[in-house]
């Protein structure tokens, strides 16, 4: 185990996506605490851990001890996040924690893409 160290403020963090994701766990999030996180990467490794992910950014931003907001910007469908958010809901609240959904969609050249804009 690595020793007690301060934690690292930072507006936004992309988490690992594939093979890299199964390293995200509660610890990730007391250690690495950012305004927003990007949850991106639709494949099936990461739908595989996605659910001890999401309950590991739960325990970890509890362990905060101040009233950060933090939003959740996930770039992918998936019935795992669906359920996640329906059963944690109350949970998210207590913690300062808003999941951003989008139903946008950004056309560029020949491709059409879901898309969501995030101010700082």
């Amino acid at each position: 185990a690595a020793p007690p160290s301060p934690p690292v403020y930072v507006d936004l963090a992309y988490l690992p996506g594939s093979w890299s994701a199964r390293t995200v766990d509660e610890e990730f999030f007391r250690r690495i605490r950012s305004l927003c996180y990007v949850v991106s990467g639709d494949d099936h490794l990461k739908e595989g851990v996605l659910r001890s992910l999401l309950d590991a950014l739960l325990a970890g931003k509890h362990q905060w001890g101040t009233d950060i907001q933090v939003t959740l910007i996930p770039t992918f469908d998936s019935l795992v996040m669906h359920e996640w958010y329906q059963e944690t809901h109350d949970r998210q609240q207590e913690l300062g924690i808003t999941v951003l959904g989008s139903n946008s969609t950004v056309a560029m050249q020949d491709e059409t893409f879901p898309a969501c804009k995030v101010e700082f």
